[in-house]
């Protein structure tokens, strides 16, 4: 070990090692070597879900739902769905518009054919006229989903419709006119003349639209508040803005579920299919309008909870014998009321002191926790941020330690607060690292930092104690004099190697000397490949896709990381990690140990200062100022029935039961699968309680209790519903994203559509009124779960291009392990917004439209945002004036493909559009990045990979083909 007074450079080694950033657009005209997720902006999203209570997919001719028909549910599920392989229907097209069609035209209705001849339609032939399933077609009128299309003439009987979609809230009767709801024959290739084939295509207006989902939930459900107080409500759809008024139950941005409904049985859940699933947030920011959770303090006796199973008191114990006496209403155990608690009831067995106690009359609240719930009975100390700065010659060359040393001394002051606290209560420290470590001593009583370097990385130790971490404001002018000197000590550095594992150990070791929990932020270039505890060798291999041995592309390549990350969870140590690669640098490990201590990653591909300062600036302050609670153990208790039995998200688990987390911001979510272990009470329903015990950013020791109350269901079409499709999407996701690590992508993928098959099939079965085999029909609340589905199994993780990288593809996976429902949804379904069709002086966000290339025009511009990326697309007919109002160029030619900042112009458009650009940033966890694509160019082949609706360059399906694909195997199931 070295001691230096004045901080002195580290030696220089020899190597370079290292590569100019590759060119956005590369000369191929596929996508950029940098990947979707690194020189493109991070963040997330799934699908939407439909809101109960509203038609959605609906023939022009309504009918009113009706009572359940009585039916009784068949014990068990159909058949097993046959796998599917490759990509659907091979060979066959289904000739949508060319790209620049403005929007889309209906075609000219059918002619009438000879007897005997087929019609061939997008689906491939429909039945001649003899057949037997054509008895209950009906002309279709108007459009079974969007906007009316006009009356359309009667083809004759003998020929059917074109095929229609329906949906139903639950069993309904045939009205006698009614439209056909999703008539869809069997796909088969049919050689007709090209003419034929594309005059009878499937109407996309005529196939489940989320846009027009999106758009009722809002008009129906954005302009009430969402009262919490009724027990199983389905809540609006994550696009809806709505104000929450807790009133006894958690509010949907704490915790959103699959299914507000409940089966009673564990046979009828395993009929349906649909998993049982709660989407968890405890720590979710609230819009400025809704209060924060109330804090409650029960003085020394601490919360009280029930005696057997620990419950912690809800609006939902039962006081009984006056007062004296409650019963759980988990485990039904009854409890004597502590005489410091008593308090008398009213004529309907409620506590006088009911709604003065948040913990009697909401869904959410806190309790201050007594020294019992703290680490060797003692309160913890403030929590304590490292900052550890990688400065291999990588990260000088390219301009970033110098960036981030400039950033920090800014934003130290800005370090998270409790309430209404004059500064922050942590402290601070500063690591530097190449294959060597640096730490420094920033005590306030010295006149220059002081330096000390630990060469033996492979039996880390922190050298110093004293002076290490520190009150900012107390050792300001030394932590500014060491964030000054870093950038010129390397400057001249050439050692290209790094070590990464003891660079966590010895945040870990400093958090535990000073007896606290803490957050490591870690910027990292490169692939450690230096001598040291946790070597990695360069494993990229793309001949492993569409291989069994795929599955280890995904996987850890060593088990030091998970040791290490165990470690980490004991101590409180969460770890952020911001990468800056320009080569592989095996994501899928460098990723365990932010992902199983409740961290982030974050990835900037062939980082450039000039290109992506202001996404990797922007990440970094609002990761900073995150409010996290640290050192934090979740459990979800669960009234008896049912119970949690599978967990997802970035967290650690020593048991079966305790969710372990070093960290915890407002960003991360935990799902939680349940199954049945007894039968549940359609009377009384089904009760969740979250408790949280977390560290707060001031060092106080706080539980979080967030309260759901279910329904219970004798009925399957009460299941459906009342199903959630964003969360069951969500779900789904995270489901598969696990699978991978286990199982070959192809199986993972089948069994996505099985599962799918059969939640659609057990509800044609069982729920929806009789119709012939070749309409396909789905439940009113799931009519998107097939488009997004179909938007699952074409993502990068389940279905890669060639152009994304194994890097990417596991970062990806990690990313979304912990999303909330919210952030999948437009993650999975990006949103595609036209700008020159509302008018500029309009301040509201435009509509958008659907996710196609046919309905983009060439004379208009979109943004396409999915939480991560943000693109501008100009067609190639934009006028004149709008291309000199927005870009101060005179003509489209004359626009830079690929550029990210648009000038700033002194006129209403240019205003317009930078502020819907900023709007949709401050919407999203992560920064995203503006890239501009011409038509034509080569850029917007990366552009049309977020075009989800069409047919995939990798070989996934279309919207339409996937609901084709989705009929033939339900109807295969019902057979």
């Amino acid at each position: 070990m070295q001691i230096s007074g004045a901080v002195a450079p580290a030696p220089p080694s020899s190597g370079l090692g290292y590569g100019p950033p590759t060119s956005l657009a590369s000369a191929s005209g596929s996508f950029p070597n940098s990947g979707l997720y690194g020189s493109y902006p991070q963040g997330q999203a799934p699908p939407l879900s439909q809101a109960q209570g509203h038609p959605g997919i609906q023939t022009s001719q309504r009918s009113a739902p009706s009572q359940a028909s009585g039916f009784t549910p068949p014990a068990s599920g159909g058949p097993r769905l046959p796998s599917m392989t490759g990509p659907l229907l091979p060979g066959q097209s289904f000739g949508g518009p060319s790209v620049s069609q403005p929007n889309h035209v209906s075609s000219p209705p059918p002619q009438a054919l000879p007897p005997g001849t087929q019609m061939t339609g997008p689906l491939g032939p429909l039945p001649p006229m003899h057949s037997p399933q054509q008895s209950g077609y009906q002309p279709q009128q108007n459009g079974s989903f969007g906007p009316a299309r006009g009356p359309q003439p009667n083809y004759g009987s003998p020929y059917p419709a074109a095929p229609t979609f329906g949906s139903q809230s639950g069993p309904q009767p045939l009205p006698p006119k009614r439209l056909d709801p999703d008539a869809i024959p069997s796909p088969q290739l049919s050689e007709l003349p090209p003419q034929q084939k594309t005059r009878h295509r499937i109407d996309p207006d005529a196939i489940p639209s989320p846009i027009q989902v999106i758009e009722d939930d809002r008009n129906n459900r954005g302009t009430e508040p969402f009262v919490t107080g009724v027990r199983g409500q389905v809540p609006p759809l994550v696009t809806t803005n709505f104000l929450v008024k807790d009133q006894g139950n958690a509010s949907p941005r704490y915790i959103r579920c699959t299914s507000y409904n409940i089966p009673c049985t564990s046979d009828m859940a395993k009929q349906a299919q649909v998993p049982l699933a709660a989407v968890i947030k405890p720590l979710a920011s609230l819009p400025p309008e809704e209060a924060s959770p109330y804090v409650v303090d029960h003085g020394e006796s601490g919360p009280l909870r029930c005696n057997r199973c620990k419950a912690y008191m809800c609006p939902f114990m039962q006081f009984i014998e006056g007062g004296r006496r409650f019963q759980c209403c988990f485990c039904s155990c009854i409890n004597d009321v502590p005489p410091q608690y008593f308090q008398h009831l009213d004529h309907t067995g409620k506590r006088v002191d009911a709604y003065d106690r948040p913990e009697l009359s909401l869904g959410s609240y806190e309790f201050l926790a007594t020294v019992d719930y703290c680490k060797n009975n003692k309160f913890p100390s403030p929590p304590a941020f490292i900052f550890m700065i990688d400065v291999s010659y990588n990260a000088i060359r390219t301009g970033l330690v110098r960036l981030l040393c400039e950033e920090l001394k800014s934003l130290l002051d800005f370090l998270p607060r409790e309430g209404g606290a004059e500064e922050s209560a942590i402290r601070v420290g500063f690591v530097t690292y190449n294959k060597v470590l640096h730490f420094y001593n920033v005590k306030s009583s010295l006149a220059q930092p002081q330096m000390m370097v630990v060469s033996d990385v492979a039996d880390m130790f922190v050298p110093l104690l004293d002076g290490f971490l520190v009150n900012i404001n107390e050792s300001r002018a030394v932590i500014t004099s060491l964030l000054d000197q870093i950038p010129e000590m390397f400057a001249d550095t050439r050692e290209t190697e790094t070590v990464f594992v003891p660079v966590i150990q010895a945040g870990m070791e400093a958090l535990k000397a000073a007896e606290c929990a803490g957050k490591l932020f870690l910027f990292h270039t490169s692939l450690p490949i230096a001598e040291a505890p946790g070597k990695l060798k360069n494993r990229d291999d793309r001949k492993l896709i569409n291989t069994d041995k795929e599955k280890t592309l995904f996987q850890p390549q060593t088990g030091a990381y998970q040791t290490l990350a165990k470690e980490c969870v004991a101590q409180g140590c969460c770890v952020d990690l911001f990468l800056f690669p320009n080569q592989y640098v095996d994501v899928a490990t460098l990723s365990v140990v932010p992902q199983l201590t409740g961290g982030s990653v974050y990835k900037y591909a062939c980082f450039q200062v000039e290109n992506d300062q202001e996404r990797f600036l922007s990440d970094l302050r609002r990761d900073v100022q995150k409010v996290v609670g640290f050192d934090a153990v979740m459990r979800v208790r669960t009234s008896t029935g049912i119970r949690a039995v599978d967990f997802f998200g970035a967290f650690y688990m020593s048991n079966t039961t305790d969710v372990e987390l070093a960290g915890l911001d407002g960003d991360k979510t935990v799902t939680v699968e349940f199954k049945h272990d007894d039968r549940l009470n359609e009377e009384s329903g089904a009760l969740l309680q979250c408790a949280l015990l977390y560290t707060s950013c001031a060092g106080q020791r706080r539980l979080r209790i967030h309260n759901l109350a279910l329904n219970c269901c004798t009925q399957l079409a009460d299941l459906y519903r009342n199903c959630e499709t964003d969360t069951l999407i969500n779900y789904m996701a995270k489901f598969a994203y696990r699978g991978v690590l286990n199982s070959p992508v192809k199986a993972v993928r089948d069994t996505l559509i099985t599962q799918c098959a059969q939640i659609l099939a057990c509800y044609r079965k069982n729920c929806a009124s009789p119709s012939s085999a070749g309409q396909l029909i789905l439940p009113e609340c799931m009519k998107l779960l097939p488009v997004y589905l179909n938007c699952v199994l074409k993502s990068d993780v389940l279905q890669p291009g060639a152009e994304i990288t194994t890097d990417d593809r596991a970062y990806v996976r990690q990313l979304v392990t912990s999303m909330d429902v919210a952030e999948t949804n437009v993650f999975f379904y990006p949103r595609l917004l036209p700008l020159t069709k509302s008018p500029i002086e309009s301040t509201t966000e435009p509509p958008a439209v659907r996710a196609s290339e046919e309905r983009l025009s060439n004379g208009d511009m979109y943004l396409l945002e999915n939480g991560l990326n943000l693109f501008l697309w100009v067609g190639a007919s934009v006028q004149q004036g709008v291309v000199q109002s927005l870009f101060s160029v005179s003509s489209f030619s004359q626009i830079t493909s690929g550029l990210s900042v648009l000038p700033v112009l002194d006129n209403p458009l240019s205003k317009k559009v930078r502020g819907l650009i900023d709007s949709l940033r401050a919407q999203r966890s992560r920064y995203m990045k503006l890239i501009v694509v011409k038509q034509e160019d080569k850029l917007e082949m990366l552009f049309k990979h977020f075009l989800v609706e069409d047919k995939s360059l990798s070989g996934g399906a279309s919207y339409v083909d996937f609901l084709c694909h989705m009929h033939k195997e339900i109807r295969q199931l019902l057979s």
